[in-house]
């Protein structure tokens, strides 16, 4: 985009200019750093505070723009008090007291999203929901290359949104959270979707009817609105005058999955076999029929999307095999970080399994686990922050044993399986509290296999 374009449109939507704006970065992440150096780049002024000591980006920062002011160990007031934006990692709740006080005082808040709205100058997909997320993104990144339409992925996945605009591409995916998209008003995606609605993050959002409010967020603009047609919390966000797309892998929609001859469809057009995905559940079918929806919407060809689906072996810490021993499969899910998608997982398995849970719930009532869990498992070892509560929950269910870390867990787990079960570590739960990322723990439970394996 043209410079004076630029900042323009920064005026007009935003009132940021080199003048007179003074921006505070709050949050030194990833997120924080993109916001920095595409401020850096346009010489607006700004400051950065964090409320650690020493977050993970400070050194960088401190040898790439020296200049800029830094705060840390908590929110300075000063800088606050001379703020006229606010930008607010996505890790920082915007009910933090001192957040609050700023934008009574009249302080703007922009997030990064916004910014990178007004500069991407090709086409948008934005995929949001509860689950499926990452691998509907990654997905479609690679549907769009296998086309040979030049696609950079990111956002909530991987490279923050600003960062893309670095790269030469021609179509843009970003992965959004509900905490990037409660900040975001600029946004007019080319197609975007809520895969899902479930419990999650409610110790942030007061309770699920706010947590889908901001999820519908994405489907601010004109674009093309991809729904899932078994969701009534997605399905219900229909505009009589958008064009919608549905998928569904129970029923009739514009992409659905036929059960009598096994494959994916658009309409009455069969696009591929359900055998021919790579990826284990239903919930994938579901994933991959989203993939579909929104590829279309952003004119990719079928037999690009379907090549890429064929060869798409997922992501990591999602569904992911990590051992057959003495005839048990161990499944890593350590990235289904809320009930939803635990659910997701027990129900892509025909056969019941042994199901490794727990960590922090996030404020999620467990008790919607039990369903599931009674139907498709033959016992739970439960660790973590809330191992206690969600076996309180689940007693009377299924038979369940608790564990103080991820080692006991997996030998609980080998010493209940029997030749033909599967043992799924399938969280329900974030995992920080016991551990860094939930990539972390799910390497974890791969060590603690390949020991007991050996």
């Amino acid at each position: 985009m043209d410079s004076a374009v630029l900042f323009t449109t920064l005026e007009q939507r935003f009132a940021l200019n080199r003048q007179q704006s003074k921006v505070l970065i709050i949050g030194l992440g990833a997120t924080g750093f993109s916001v920095a150096e595409f401020l850096h780049d346009l010489g607006i002024r700004f400051a950065v505070v964090d409320s650690r000591d020493k977050p993970p980006l400070i050194d960088r920062l401190a040898e790439a723009m020296p200049d800029v002011p830094v705060f840390t160990g908590g929110f300075d007031q000063a800088a606050l008090d001379v703020a006229t934006h606010l930008v607010v990692s996505p890790g920082v709740s915007l009910q933090e007291d001192a957040i609050h006080r700023a934008v009574a005082l009249g302080v703007s808040i922009i997030s990064d999203i916004d910014l990178f709205a007004c500069v991407a100058d090709k086409p948008v997909v934005a995929i949001t929901g509860s689950n499926g997320k990452s691998t509907v993104t990654t997905m479609l990144g690679a549907m769009g290359n296998a086309a040979g339409v030049k696609t950079a992925i990111g956002g909530n996945l991987g490279t923050p949104a600003l960062d893309l605009l670095r790269q030469d591409a021609d179509l843009y995916v970003l992965e959004l959270s509900s905490f990037q998209l409660e900040r975001t008003s600029q946004l007019n995606a080319k197609a975007a979707t809520v895969l899902n609605v479930s419990p999650d993050h409610l110790d942030r959002h007061r309770n699920i009817a706010d947590y889908a409010a901001e999820k519908q967020r994405i489907f601010r603009g004109d674009g093309v609105m991809v729904l899932n047609a078994d969701d009534p919390v997605v399905l219900a966000m229909r505009d009589s005058g958008r064009h919608c797309l549905t998928f569904s892998v129970n029923r009739k929609a514009d992409f659905w999955l036929d059960d009598v001859s096994g494959h994916l469809m658009r309409d009455e057009t069969p696009l591929l076999q359900r055998s021919e995905l790579l990826l284990e559940g239903k919930h994938n079918v579901a994933n991959a029929l989203a993939a579909l929806a929104l590829g279309t919407a952003a004119g990719l060809n079928d037999a690009a999307m379907c090549r890429a689906l064929k060869s798409f072996k997922g992501l990591d810490h999602r569904m992911q095999k990590v051992a057959e021993s003495k005839g048990v499969s161990w499944v890593n899910d350590s990235k289904a970080t809320n009930i939803g998608a635990c659910i997701a997982a027990l129900h892509g398995y025909e056969r019941k399994v042994l199901l490794i849970a727990g960590g922090d719930a996030k404020g999620a009532d467990m008790k919607e686990l039990v369903p599931a869990v009674t139907e498709k498992t033959k016992a739970v070892i439960v660790m973590g922050k809330d191992a206690g509560m969600i076996e309180t929950v689940l007693t009377g269910c299924v038979p369940t044993y608790s564990a103080a870390n991820m080692k006991e867990a997996v030998r609980i787990a080998a010493s209940l399986a029997e030749p033909g079960d599967t043992v799924l570590l399938s969280p329900a739960c974030a995992s920080l509290d016991q551990y860094k990322n939930y990539s972390d723990r799910g390497n974890k439970f791969a060590a603690a296999v390949r020991e007991l394996a050996t």
